[in-house]
Protein backbone atom coordinates (compact mmCIF):
# COMPACT_ATOMS: atom_id res chain seq x y z
CA UNK A 1 0.00 0.00 0.00
CA UNK A 2 0.90 3.74 -0.33
CA UNK A 3 1.80 5.88 2.31
CA UNK A 4 -1.64 7.87 1.56
CA UNK A 5 -3.40 4.61 1.38
CA UNK A 6 -1.96 3.87 5.25
CA UNK A 7 -2.93 7.37 6.24
CA UNK A 8 -6.12 6.32 5.41
CA UNK A 9 -6.59 3.12 7.12
CA UNK A 10 -5.13 4.59 10.07
CA UNK A 11 -7.78 7.46 9.97
CA UNK A 12 -10.52 4.83 9.44
CA UNK A 13 -8.68 2.79 12.43
CA UNK A 14 -8.92 6.14 14.67
CA UNK A 15 -12.34 7.04 13.74
CA UNK A 16 -13.48 3.48 14.81
CA UNK A 17 -12.04 4.01 18.19
CA UNK A 18 -13.66 7.57 18.78
CA UNK A 19 -16.92 5.16 17.91
CA UNK A 20 -15.28 2.77 20.64
CA UNK A 21 -16.20 0.33 17.86
CA UNK A 22 -13.54 -2.17 19.53
CA UNK A 23 -14.42 -5.06 17.49
CA UNK A 24 -14.31 -2.74 14.61
CA UNK A 25 -10.52 -1.11 15.80
CA UNK A 26 -9.81 -5.03 16.35
CA UNK A 27 -10.36 -5.37 12.63
CA UNK A 28 -7.59 -3.48 11.49
CA UNK A 29 -5.26 -5.74 13.04
CA UNK A 30 -3.75 -8.43 11.47
CA UNK A 31 -3.46 -11.98 13.02
CA UNK A 32 0.01 -11.42 14.50
CA UNK A 33 -0.91 -7.60 14.61
CA UNK A 34 0.70 -5.87 18.22
CA UNK A 35 -0.89 -3.71 20.32
CA UNK A 36 0.94 -2.42 23.21
CA UNK A 37 0.70 0.87 25.67
CA UNK A 38 4.78 0.70 25.96
CA UNK A 39 4.89 2.55 29.53
CA UNK A 40 3.17 -0.99 30.61
CA UNK A 41 5.79 -3.30 28.85
CA UNK A 42 7.67 -5.54 30.86
CA UNK A 43 6.48 -8.74 30.84
CA UNK A 44 3.38 -8.13 29.15
CA UNK A 45 3.78 -8.97 25.23
CA UNK A 46 0.44 -6.63 24.70
CA UNK A 47 -1.96 -7.83 23.21
CA UNK A 48 -1.80 -10.21 19.85
CA UNK A 49 -4.17 -9.72 17.16
CA UNK A 50 -7.99 -8.61 16.66
CA UNK A 51 -9.91 -10.30 19.51
CA UNK A 52 -6.78 -9.26 21.77
CA UNK A 53 -6.65 -5.96 20.73
CA UNK A 54 -10.58 -5.43 21.21
CA UNK A 55 -10.65 -7.23 24.87
CA UNK A 56 -7.54 -5.16 25.67
CA UNK A 57 -9.39 -1.93 24.55
CA UNK A 58 -12.93 -2.67 26.51
CA UNK A 59 -10.94 -3.35 29.58
CA UNK A 60 -9.89 -0.01 29.87
CA UNK A 61 -12.64 2.38 28.08
CA UNK A 62 -15.60 0.69 28.03
CA UNK A 63 -16.24 1.53 31.55
CA UNK A 64 -16.00 4.97 30.66
CA UNK A 65 -19.15 7.05 30.90
CA UNK A 66 -17.54 9.00 28.17
CA UNK A 67 -14.85 9.14 25.87
CA UNK A 68 -13.67 11.90 23.16
CA UNK A 69 -11.08 11.21 20.86
CA UNK A 70 -9.55 14.90 19.28
CA UNK A 71 -7.70 13.98 16.17
CA UNK A 72 -3.63 15.16 15.47
CA UNK A 73 -1.25 15.53 13.35
CA UNK A 74 -0.42 12.03 11.26
CA UNK A 75 2.87 11.65 9.16
CA UNK A 76 3.99 8.13 7.24
CA UNK A 77 7.01 7.36 6.15
CA UNK A 78 6.71 3.65 3.64
CA UNK A 79 4.67 1.04 6.26
CA UNK A 80 4.75 3.34 9.03
CA UNK A 81 2.41 5.91 10.28
CA UNK A 82 2.83 8.34 13.50
CA UNK A 83 0.26 10.13 15.05
CA UNK A 84 -0.17 12.27 17.65
CA UNK A 85 -3.76 12.79 19.54
CA UNK A 86 -5.37 13.61 22.44
CA UNK A 87 -8.30 11.61 24.44
CA UNK A 88 -10.83 12.96 27.35
CA UNK A 89 -11.42 10.09 29.75
CA UNK A 90 -14.94 10.93 31.72
CA UNK A 91 -15.54 7.92 34.30
CA UNK A 92 -19.67 7.92 35.93
CA UNK A 93 -17.86 8.91 39.63
CA UNK A 94 -16.92 12.47 37.92
CA UNK A 95 -13.27 11.84 36.98
CA UNK A 96 -11.96 13.37 33.98
CA UNK A 97 -8.15 12.63 32.54
CA UNK A 98 -7.30 14.80 29.30
CA UNK A 99 -5.16 11.70 28.07
CA UNK A 100 -2.11 12.81 25.23
CA UNK A 101 -0.63 10.07 23.02
CA UNK A 102 1.76 9.37 20.24
CA UNK A 103 1.18 5.91 18.38
CA UNK A 104 3.00 4.43 15.74
CA UNK A 105 1.93 1.56 13.67
CA UNK A 106 3.15 -0.75 11.27
CA UNK A 107 0.64 -1.29 8.51
CA UNK A 108 1.22 -4.19 6.08
CA UNK A 109 -0.86 -5.71 3.25
CA UNK A 110 -3.56 -3.49 4.56
CA UNK A 111 -3.51 -4.19 7.95
CA UNK A 112 -1.74 -2.88 11.68
CA UNK A 113 1.09 -5.19 12.16
CA UNK A 114 2.23 -3.36 15.21
CA UNK A 115 0.62 -0.32 17.47
CA UNK A 116 2.66 0.95 20.05
CA UNK A 117 1.05 4.02 22.18
CA UNK A 118 3.06 6.18 23.64
CA UNK A 119 1.52 8.05 27.17
CA UNK A 120 2.10 9.86 30.45
CA UNK A 121 0.94 6.75 32.48
CA UNK A 122 1.41 8.31 35.59
CA UNK A 123 -0.76 11.17 34.70
CA UNK A 124 -3.36 8.93 33.31
CA UNK A 125 -3.54 6.89 36.56
CA UNK A 126 -3.45 9.72 38.95
CA UNK A 127 -6.54 11.08 37.32
CA UNK A 128 -8.49 7.54 37.50
CA UNK A 129 -10.19 6.28 39.99
CA UNK A 130 -9.30 3.50 42.03
CA UNK A 131 -11.81 1.58 41.22
CA UNK A 132 -11.00 1.41 37.76
CA UNK A 133 -7.52 0.79 38.22
CA UNK A 134 -8.48 -2.25 40.27
CA UNK A 135 -10.28 -3.03 37.25
CA UNK A 136 -7.81 -2.75 34.71
CA UNK A 137 -5.02 -4.06 36.82
CA UNK A 138 -7.39 -8.06 36.16
CA UNK A 139 -6.34 -7.92 32.96
CA UNK A 140 -8.44 -8.85 29.77
CA UNK A 141 -7.24 -12.49 29.34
Amino acid sequence: MSESENVELVRRFWAALARRDFDAVGAFMSEQGNYNDVPLVGSDTGAIGPEETAARLRLGLEPLERYVLHDGPIIAQGDVVVTEHREEWFWHTGEHADVRFCSVMEVRHGAVDRWWDYVDIGQLMGAAPTWWVEHVMQGYR
